[in-house]
């Protein structure tokens, strides 16, 4: 199977630079995951996809601000930051521009003192490991310095840094949004609730590596990043309970998805589990736990296109997206959404 197989020709007009609103407006396109069969919808709609029984996983992953500006301290020199793992206390991960003032031993400053850091060490990668000093909580001091890390085929400014959350996200961590989720209102979810699906959280921190294209030919010899995963008892007894009462799971986005079909691998059954994952999954891969799933249109070639390939089947979604230019339907994390059930 060749990387290749996966890509389609999007013209950047369909890319969507900023989110509609309301969330729920966005357009669905509805994938009958057996036959193909295809619907344009609304996402308020999906409601009417959903049966009483059936449960809905999502991932309540926050994103962190991660991008930040600062100074090296000992010349001035301007520098951004990405922050993109934390590895424990205020080490972090962090990707550097430009890298060569970034040497170990190197001390920056950021809002005017507000944070500093010093550079510990170099990755394999080139990436630095740094240690933060602030006073008081890292969060509170990095939720005033920081910039929300948009995809780089958005460069429209994002007038409110909560559009790019979810309306349910509570554990911050993430490097990119888990976007299949930024079409749910509140009001979306109450509907829901009442008609009797059930609503369990799942959290994986989105990396980075999220937007790193393929590059291998073959598709079996990519090697994926990893990511952290944490689901919890309460969530395995809702998801246990509805395949115990023949309802469906379904999975808004692909983190949601990786995490149900790692603890189910790792661990098999669905129980609660916390841990790295970073299960790759394209067609021929045997789903133990979804029965549904909830997503966005991802990059030509992407890991993300490959997953969905897996659950709805290769021509299914080939000719989805497809159908999807024709439309112009608006593609990536502020775009439309499609739903396959």
């Amino acid at each position: 199977m060749k990387t290749s197989d996966f890509y389609y020709e999007l013209p950047e007009e369909l890319i969507a630079q900023t989110p509609v609103e309301p969330r729920d407006s966005s357009r669905m396109l509805v994938v009958n995951k057996q036959t193909g069969e295809l619907q344009h919808k609304h996402f308020c709609d999906i409601i009417d996809y959903l049966n009483e029984g059936d449960c809905l996983i999502l991932n309540d992953s926050r994103v962190l601000p991660a991008r930040i500006y600062g100074i090296k301290e000992e010349t001035g020199a301007n520098v951004e930051f990405l922050l993109l793992r934390h590895i424990g206390n205020k080490r972090w991960e962090i990707l550097v521009k430009p890298g060569k003032k970034a040497k170990p031993g190197t001390r920056f400053v950021f809002g005017n003192g507000l944070m500093y850091c010093t550079v510990a060490d170099v990755t394999d990668e080139g990436n630095r490991i740094v240690d933060f000093e602030c006073d008081g909580n890292f969060y509170e001091t990095l939720d005033k310095l920081g910039q929300m890390p948009l995809p780089p085929y958005i460069h429209e400014k994002l007038k409110d840094k909560e559009r790019y959350q979810t309306v349910y996200s509570r554990e911050t961590g993430s490097a990119a949004a888990p976007t299949a989720g930024l079409h749910f209102t509140n009001e979306l979810l109450e509907k829901i609730r009442k008609k009797g699906v059930g609503i369990g959280f799942v959290t994986l921190h989105v990396g980075l590596g999220t937007f790193r294209p393929v590059k291998v030919d073959d598709v079996t010899k990519h090697h994926m990043h990893s990511e952290h995963y944490e689901l919890p008892q309460e969530t395995a007894d809702l998801i246990n309970e509805t395949k115990k009462n023949g309802g469906r799971v379904i999975s808004v986005g692909t983190t949601s998805c990786r995490t149900l079909e790692t603890v189910a691998k790792k661990e098999g059954k669905i129980c609660a589990s916390e841990g790295w994952t970073d299960i790759f999954i394209y067609p021929g891969f045997e789903f133990e736990v979804l029965d549904g799933l909830i997503t966005n249109f991802h990059l030509p070639e992407s890991t993300l296109i490959m997953l969905v390939s897996a659950f709805a089947g290769y021509d299914n979604i080939m000719n989805a997206y497809k159908t999807a230019v024709e439309e112009r339907y608006r593609f990536f994390s502020f775009g439309d959404s499609m739903a396959i059930i």
